[in-house]
């Protein structure tokens, strides 16, 4: 599969161009147009339990849209929800990722994605504690709200992010949660605000330039008069 990028940064579509016979799922509903010929499929990737986990605990999809591209090949056009960026995330068989509730967009045939407990941090900082864990050797396509910042970090460098801007990590990086002011109250660090990550490399970083929590609280906001 080969990931072409047009109408970036702001309304990001991604072409998953396709080998004949070659598939690539898709989030469910985020399939904007595809070639001539190509064949979908919806099930529950993984089995009805793992299409459970993935929509109860990681927020994604019960099903997975698999396309099939004819004999000849073709291509799938997908897109996010939210208005942003999109990235080709290269897999490779040692490094598997983490990515964030509502991040994954597709995948190549070679990758497999499940739903993983991402830890109190992840629960604490607003996201739901689980996410999906990446793995395999292939691409996965992400979609942010805004544009997207990468972040390679060589052995023990360090970069400190807004939990509601994380979208992405390799998972054999080392992080901590924090308070990104002291002496605040539980009741504060419940809410998920002022908290931040700290990552130290080596590994990469994805996060999204806006906060899709904090936009829905000043939407509700703005909504209620």
């Amino acid at each position: 599969m080969k990931v072409e990028l047009r109408h970036n940064p702001s309304s990001t579509v991604a072409r998953c161009v396709l080998a004949g016979g070659e598939p690539v799922r898709v989030e469910s509903g985020a399939m904007v147009a595809h070639s001539a010929g190509v064949k979908l499929e919806a099930k529950a990737e993984g089995g009805i339990l793992a299409g459970i986990k993935r929509s109860v605990f990681s927020g994604e999809s019960f099903f997975v849209s698999t396309f099939t591209a004819p004999a000849n090949g073709g291509w799938v056009d997908v897109a996010p929800s939210l208005p942003g960026d999109m990235l080709a995330l290269p897999i490779a068989a040692d490094r598997p990722y983490f990515i964030s509730r509502g991040g994954w967009i597709a995948h190549s045939a070679g990758v497999r994605v499940e739903s993983q407990w991402g830890g109190f941090a992840n629960l604490f900082g607003g996201e739901g504690g689980f996410g999906l864990r990446v793995e395999g050797q292939g691409e996965v396509v992400v979609g942010v709200f805004g544009a997207i910042d990468v972040f390679d970090l060589a052995p023990g460098d360090q970069v400190s992010i807004d939990t509601g801007h994380v979208v992405a990590y390799d998972l054999a990086m080392q992080f901590t949660i924090r308070r990104a002011v002291s002496g605040r109250s539980l009741q504060s660090l419940k809410s998920g605000e002022g908290l931040v990550f700290d990552f130290t490399g080596p590994g990469r970083v994805l996060l999204q330039t806006r906060n899709p929590r904090a936009f829905a609280s000043w939407a509700a906001s703005v909504s209620s008069g």
